[in-house]
């Protein structure tokens, strides 16, 4: 198991009691400074990681919240009349020019564009989403 940053500073600290380092020197008093920030630091952090943790939680209730309230006012429309899924990416490839274009559904639902690299355009055929009212 790996060592907080807490449990690290505390290490260090006992290494250097350990050592009897004499903190009356001018390399003693700035070793001891060091290794207060160091333990100030580890504690900021593990209150930061803590505050992080409830505000991810906190998120992820809203989010679920926010994801039924959308399922209970505009019902759930998933379609399952075809497959166009909006977050879905698509690899296409110029004829011309076989560069590999990745594109999300917005953009093949336009019917066609033209290649960045070579300026050819490409047409999509979406002959299979006439049926479909989600599609459009």
């Amino acid at each position: 198991m790996e060592m907080t940053i807490a449990e690290k500073v505390s290490y260090i600290k006992g290494l250097v009691e350990g050592m009897k380092l004499d903190t009356e020197t001018n390399e003693g008093k700035i070793l001891a400074a060091i290794i207060d920030v160091l333990g100030d630091i580890a504690v900021n952090i593990e209150d930061i990681d803590e505050d992080l943790a409830e505000v991810t939680d906190i998120v992820t209730d809203v989010e679920d919240a926010v994801m039924d309230l959308e399922d209970e006012i505009y019902g759930d429309e998933e379609c399952d009349c075809c497959d166009c899924d909006d977050d879905e990416l698509y690899e296409i490839t110029c004829p011309a020019c076989n560069n590999t274009i990745t594109a999300d559904f917005d953009v093949i639902s336009s019917g066609a564009i033209d290649c960045p690299n070579c300026g050819e355009k490409l047409e999509f055929d979406l002959s299979a989403l006439e049926d479909c009212d989600c599609c459009e």
